[in-house]
């Protein structure tokens, strides 16, 4: 890959952290789009966790048992995974700024036709439509790569990370507010059609307000479309076998509909019959894409390391996946095992969220900071590993404040790791690191439902066992994580596409 650093007067970092949060707190320049881009995400969060305030109101308004209610929390997250992948290669073809203003302007749709739902089917439909929105997370990544130097992308893309990911705090604190302000038992539909609407309006600000890249600087774009490009024989393959969770997680959300008693044994096979078609369609891309890279098209110095991509997404498997597993039990954890009442157990659970706030721009940092993106992220999810293995061992004899105590200290570990992944996903390789990013996110939401289905056979401590050993699984894996090349760079640094690469083989 031809790599060129473009020095810029904006974009010359002052030293030290000191120089780093002054700026930080700017709007003008490379701060003024960190902070456009952190707030679009919030509001895609906003709206993305809208139901889950009030779930059970709407479950007594419209009849709808548990079992409907988990559907609806199911098919919130199911389209997210294969959404990722599509919004990633949309962002690479499109750039960030039209991806995120149409992703927000769109979720207006859904969010309406849910506040106005009064069945359960379009319920199911909206819920399935607004997973879309859920996706919006990984356009930021590459909206952040392309403003700030490496030197300083892991704090920035932690801080992007972090404080839109309190969206889904916000909107458990404020849409019960603003509900009530709109009185009456239709206060829920207005506070969901709000998220929409105020999604759609910054959207169309973002639209006019926001730019790709600086000034002066190519939005470098992939040449070929349709799956992820990549460089070399054997990463042609080991993309094949990543995409294969990618669909089939979908066939164990139906087999989990299945079991709820919601979707019928036929309904279930046609899912699988569709993913399967699916699956087949996305494997033809894959090898049809990258005609090149199985002909040996690429020089050594075009190619990136894909093996790096895989542990990536193993790594964010465990810890962006823990994090929405942990999540959605550990109010009835904490309810069950000390007998707390449901505000108080919900709060816990909101606190292991909180830490959104600080601990992925710090994972960030440090990864910035320590001289090795790899050594950081290792680091840390050992740390991880060690937090979930002491979460196993609380029990109804520890105190309720201790027991707090350790996950709190645990989700500190599980975010701040989050940030060390997302420190280094988009310097492996920037012409396709849109696509890259919605991979490795969407194996985030892979690991959750993986996470979910285990908790469905086993107690409690076994499920933050079974979490402590994957996340010494992608520990081990990290030795193969190839350190990016100008990992600390005080430049921009842009990619050129490989030269002729598809022509050579008559793409």
């Amino acid at each position: 890959m031809n790599v060129q650093e473009i020095g810029a007067v904006e974009n010359a970092a002052k030293p030290g952290i000191g120089g780093r949060l002054e700026d930080l707190w700017s709007l003008k320049g490379r701060y003024r789009t960190l902070h456009m881009t952190w707030f679009a995400f919030f509001l895609s969060f906003v709206v993305w966790f809208n139901m889950a305030p009030f779930a059970l109101t709407i479950g007594r308004q419209l009849g709808l048992t548990k079992a409907h209610l988990g559907v609806l929390a199911l098919c919130n997250v199911a389209m997210t995974v294969p959404a990722r992948i599509v919004v990633g290669m949309a962002l690479d073809r499109f750039g960030p700024r039209r991806v995120y203003a149409s992703i927000l302007i769109f979720s207006a749709v859904p969010c309406t036709v849910f506040a106005l739902a009064s069945s359960f089917p379009v319920l199911v439909a909206s819920r399935l439509a607004l997973g879309i929105v859920g996706a919006g997370f990984v356009v930021g990544i590459r909206m952040i790569s392309e403003w700030f130097p490496p030197r300083e992308v892991g704090l920035a893309e932690g801080i992007y990370g972090g404080w839109g990911n309190f969206g889904s705090a916000a909107a458990a604190m404020t849409l019960p507010l603003l509900a009530g302000l709109a009185g009456g038992e239709s206060g829920w539909r207005w506070a969901i059609a709000s998220t929409g609407l105020l999604a759609a309006a910054y959207g169309a600000y973002y639209l006019r307000a926001a730019a790709d890249t600086p000034e002066g600087v190519a939005y470098v774009r992939p040449k070929r479309h349709g799956a992820l490009e990549v460089t070399g024989r054997a990463a042609v393959f080991g993309l094949a076998v990543l995409v294969v969770p990618l669909v089939g997680v979908l066939d164990l959300i139906a087999w989990r509909v299945h079991k709820a008693g919601v979707l019928s044994a036929e309904w279930m096979w046609a899912v699988v019959a569709f993913t399967v078609a699916l699956l087949a369609l996305q494997l033809r891309k894959v090898f049809t894409v990258n005609a090149p890279a199985l002909a040996g098209a690429y020089s050594e110095a075009d190619r990136y390391p894909f093996r790096s991509v895989a542990v990536l997404c193993v790594a964010y498997a465990c810890c962006f996946g823990s994090e929405l597993a942990v999540v959605s039990m550990l109010p009835a954890f904490f309810a069950e095992t000390w007998g707390l009442g449901p505000a108080l157990a919900g709060a816990t659970a909101s606190g292991f969220a909180f830490m959104n706030l600080f601990a992925r721009p710090a994972g960030g940092l440090l990864s910035d900071l320590l001289g090795s993106r790899r050594r950081t992220l290792t680091i840390l999810l050992g740390c991880l590993a060690g937090g979930y293995a002491l979460m196993a061992l609380l029990g109804s004899a520890w105190p309720v404040p201790l027991a707090v105590g350790v996950a709190m200290t645990c989700s500190i570990f599980v975010q701040s790791s989050e940030g060390a992944v997302y420190a280094i996903v988009p310097l492996v390789n920037k012409r396709v690191g849109g696509q890259i990013a919605g991979m490795v996110g969407a194996y985030g939401n892979v690991g959750a439902v993986l996470f979910l289905t285990v908790l469905l056979f086993v107690r409690p401590s076994t499920f933050f066992l079974v979490i402590a050993a994957a996340s010494i699984a992608g520990t081990v894996a990290c030795r193969w994580l190839v350190e990016p090349k100008h990992s600390f760079s005080e430049h921009l640094l842009t990619e050129e596409p490989a030269e002729d690469a598809a022509e050579a083989v008559g793409a």
